[in-house]
């Protein structure tokens, strides 16, 4: 049976905010400034965003030729998300009982201004619907809009210091809301990690919702990262904690199998998971495979993050 996530005005009060809310906070970023932000990525006009975030900016980084936008149904339907469940229905069928309201998210470590920031301000943000090619390691993908703002936005508010050099993440740890938390499947709690200039980079954003609507439980909500060239693992969800460090995080999928999983996990079709090539990808609605592109097609945007590096090596 097929899982269908609620509108916001379907939704109960206290699981999240009131479409009228949403509306009334939203902002509309010029389509110039938004362009500058992702360098040479276009701004699209005409979209049909609908739902709380109807006022949002468009930006396209994926060819929509190439790229056709996932179905809503198959984006909410088929996850990975193991605090509700290792099945790929698992996160749809099980994420109702995560309580998104309240929420904070503390920052703080190598910081000038730790805070701790709670939902309703974080809706504040200027908003820009971005549509991002995802890859998951297992060799599937899909193209999602997603709807939120850029991570740097949220780091500069706190002063990072000349120490901090990696951003640090960590999902819900709640046993009564995840039954999925009750397995031995990872160290919980879950744990992710960017090098500081992959957090501040234009591409890696902060979403708050999806297909122009309020994030829905098992795609993250309330509020996860998106890291487009990054295989799907590392844009981490349910974030509760952000802390600046100056050493490289542990983060959970490395801890838990570090010869499977490395610290950068950029999409690269030359280096083969252990279990599963990475030289192609089914697109999530598809038959036929496809060519999986080096880091997952934003190459041009983010290759010189790592200019002298060995990928093969840093995986």
């Amino acid at each position: 049976m097929l899982f269908k996530f609620p509108t916001a005005s379907q939704a109960r009060e206290d699981e999240v905010t009131p479409r009228e809310l949403f509306l009334s906070r939203r902002s509309l970023i010029a389509g110039g400034a938004a362009a500058m932000a992702l360098g040479s990525l276009p701004v699209w006009s005409g979209s049909a965003l609908a739902g709380p975030f109807q006022a949002a900016t468009t930006i396209k980084p994926a060819d929509p030729k190439f790229d056709p936008t996932t179905p809503m149904k198959s984006a909410t339907t088929y996850n990975n998300f193991y605090e509700f469940g290792t099945g790929k229905s698992d996160p749809a069928e099980n994420a109702g009982t995560l309580k998104t309201r309240p929420w904070e998210i503390a920052i703080g470590g190598e910081v000038g201004k730790p805070m701790t920031i709670g939902i309703e301000d974080l809706l504040k943000f200027p908003m820009e619907e971005r549509v991002y090619r995802l890859r998951c390691v297992e060799g599937w993908s899909m193209v999602i809009p997603w709807v939120g703002f850029p991570l740097a936005e949220l780091l500069k508010r706190v002063e990072p210091t000349g120490n901090a050099k990696y951003v640090a993440f960590q999902t819900l740890n709640d046993s009564k809301q995840m039954p999925g938390l009750r397995s031995w499947v990872l160290d919980w709690p879950y744990t992710e990690g960017l090098r500081l200039d992959e957090a501040m980079h234009p591409l890696t954003m902060l979403a708050v919702g999806m297909y122009g609507e309020v994030l829905p439980n098992q795609n993250g909500a309330p509020i996860r990262l998106v890291v487009p060239w990054k295989y799907g693992f590392k844009s981490i969800k349910s974030i509760v904690k952000i802390s600046l460090v100056k050493d490289q995080p542990a983060t959970a999928w490395n801890k838990s199998q570090p010869r499977e999983y490395g610290f950068y996990s950029n999409v690269n079709p030359d280096v083969d998971h252990p279990r599963w090539s990475q030289a192609t990808e089914r697109r999530v609605g598809e038959f036929s495979r496809r060519k999986t592109l080096p880091f997952n097609g934003y190459g041009e945007e983010v290759a010189s993050l790592y200019a002298g590096m060995d990928l093969k090596a840093n995986y």
